[in-house]
């Protein structure tokens, strides 16, 4: 068994990262409260350096390798976010990346990788395609595989979010969290349990990319024959072998929406919050707006991460 990170690893990476990425700010809507029928605190990732939470994580990671290991430079796969902020931190450290995407990534997250300095590679549209891809690459160049979410340095960079979330608001007792991999929920539950036990920690997934909401309602990891959502950085076929664990052991429970209530949350957002967010960063408010999630009780003030505002403002998700 891999030794998972801890409460004093995000402490630490908290320390680490300071120096590179933003304290984004704590926002608040008394529409989204009247809608939700309880307080409601929006951590807004949206506006850290490459504009997703995947910053913290990669930053962390690219900034504790040693100087030997470094000079070989950095991998991984992803549909963008990941990629932007590994190609982001690997040039702040002066080192080289490299970034395997799917063909059907977003051309708005692809050149701001490109942009950042990292040499593309495309792949299959699969998980399991970028992951080949990954280790044929890595076998002939030597370069450190930075995975998206399944790595203890991204899990603890990833909870620094919510250190932040937690030190900036009063009387937060649950929190809200999208999931893909894992990477995002996984930093969030070892960073809000370590300051306060009772905060409880909900999932929040589309129906068509559930592997978490699948792994918990079957007691073990599930794998997804395939994904499918306009949320596209949460379609990971499955949670990492690190990641599941501490969702398992952490995470109360895992709502899953559908695509309309993501379109509906994220035009709401846009509208009445000002806050251009993607999809995946809708998933949490959709959850938040459920009529499930509404009818838990002794949940006063929720904690919500808008993990990320990459979108091709060529395509409105909600204009026919």
């Amino acid at each position: 068994m891999p030794i998972l990170p801890t409460f004093a690893d995000v402490l630490a990476a908290a320390e680490r990262i300071r120096p590179f990425v933003q304290r984004t700010p704590v926002f608040t809507s008394g529409t989204l409260d009247e809608l939700a029928g309880r307080h409601l605190v929006f951590k807004c990732e949206l506006f850290q350096k490459t504009g997703s939470f995947k910053y913290r994580g990669a930053t962390n990671a690219v900034q504790k390798l040693d100087s030997e290991t470094a000079a070989r430079g950095v991998i991984t796969h992803s549909s963008g976010n990941h990629g932007q902020a590994l190609a982001l931190a690997a040039r702040t450290r002066g080192i080289p990346a490299t970034i395997v995407m799917p063909v059907n990534a977003a051309s708005v997250k692809m050149a701001a990788i490109a942009g950042y300095g990292a040499t593309i590679v495309e792949s299959g549209p699969s998980l399991a395609d970028r992951e080949a891809k990954v280790a044929e690459l890595q076998a002939q160049s030597g370069a450190n595989y930075v995975p998206p979410f399944d790595h203890p340095d991204v899990i603890a960079g990833q909870g620094t979010a919510a250190l932040e979330l937690l030190q900036d608001t009063e009387n937060v007792n649950a929190l809200i969290v999208p999931i893909g991999g894992g990477g995002l929920i996984s930093g969030f539950s070892l960073a809000a349990k370590g300051l306060n036990p009772a905060c409880r920690i909900f999932g929040a997934e589309p129906t068509g990319a559930s592997a978490a909401a699948q792994s918990i309602a079957a007691g073990e990891r599930v794998t997804l024959a395939g994904t499918k959502s306009i949320a596209d950085g949460l379609l990971a076929n499955y949670v990492g072998l690190l990641t599941w664990p501490i969702i398992e052991a952490n995470v109360e429970r895992v709502f899953t929406v559908s695509e309309e209530q993501i379109v509906r949350a994220m035009r709401l957002i846009w509208e009445r919050m000002k806050l251009v967010i993607e999809p995946s960063a809708a998933v949490g408010v959709a959850v938040a707006l459920s009529d499930e999630f509404r009818a838990l009780p002794g949940l006063n003030t929720v904690g919500i991460v808008l993990c990320g505002g990459n979108v091709s403002l060529d395509k409105l998700y909600w204009a026919s």
